[in-house]
């Protein structure tokens, strides 16, 4: 468009939605097969192409926009499940295969990770902070099942299916927002925020305190 004649240049979209729709549906699907109800063919598709491949395009577009966190977690987001898949193809053509002990471990690693991405989301909104817990929980679980009792990893497919609808819930928030031009849904206020950003005590009272339940679903 020539900004020179007076128009204004087109609103960029927001790459997010894109993320978070491929990191919650290939989610979902894993989930529907970790609890048994579908077979493991969708999932490695559907991961190496929406999980996978679009959460990497949509991690380098954030890069474009300068936020540090959703070029990381998408783009991290998105090689795992490229990771996955073919370390899932390459046990079934026995090919540089991964054991369950092994599998054991690359969840320890991206539970780490997530971890690290966790204390960031809480400094977001509460929407992220919900999805990153959700997301680290269900890690944890997945990894206690490998090592331990496998019951867990069950457990993990119930509570990751919560986590998947969490990134969507932020994905039809950007998109209707925008859409209907005012906060259909909200995103709730971060968990965590620095002391100067903090409310003030009123004379009446203290003021809530960001960190608490109360004041997040307020």
């Amino acid at each position: 468009m020539n900004t020179a004649s007076g128009s204004s240049a087109p609103k960029p979209a927001n790459p997010a939605v894109v993320g978070l729709a491929g990191f919650g549906l290939t989610t979902l699907l894993l989930q529907f097969h970790n609890v048994g109800w579908m077979g493991l063919g969708p999932v490695i598709w559907v991961g190496l192409i929406f999980g996978g491949a679009a959460q990497l395009v949509a991690g380098f577009q954030e890069m474009k926009t300068g936020n540090h966190f959703g070029y990381c977690a998408f783009t991290a987001y998105g090689a795992f499940w490229i990771s996955l898949c073919l370390m899932l193809l390459g046990n079934h053509f026995d090919l540089f295969a991964a054991s369950h002990h092994d599998v054991g471990w690359f969840l320890v690693a991206w539970t780490l990770f997530t971890a690290i991405l966790w204390v960031g989301a809480i400094r977001i909104h509460a929407a992220m902070a919900w999805t990153f817990t959700l997301l680290l929980i269900g890690f944890v679980l997945l990894v206690v099942g490998h090592f331990g009792n496998p019951v867990f990893n069950k457990i993990a497919g119930y509570e990751l299916m919560l986590c998947a609808l969490a990134a969507w819930y932020m994905m039809a928030r950007i998109i209707l927002n925008d859409l209907y031009g005012r906060e259909l849904l909200p995103a709730g206020r971060p968990w965590i925020t620095p002391a100067a950003a903090r409310p003030a005590a009123s004379t009446q009272g203290a003021a809530c305190p960001v960190v608490s339940v109360e004041c997040v679903n307020s």
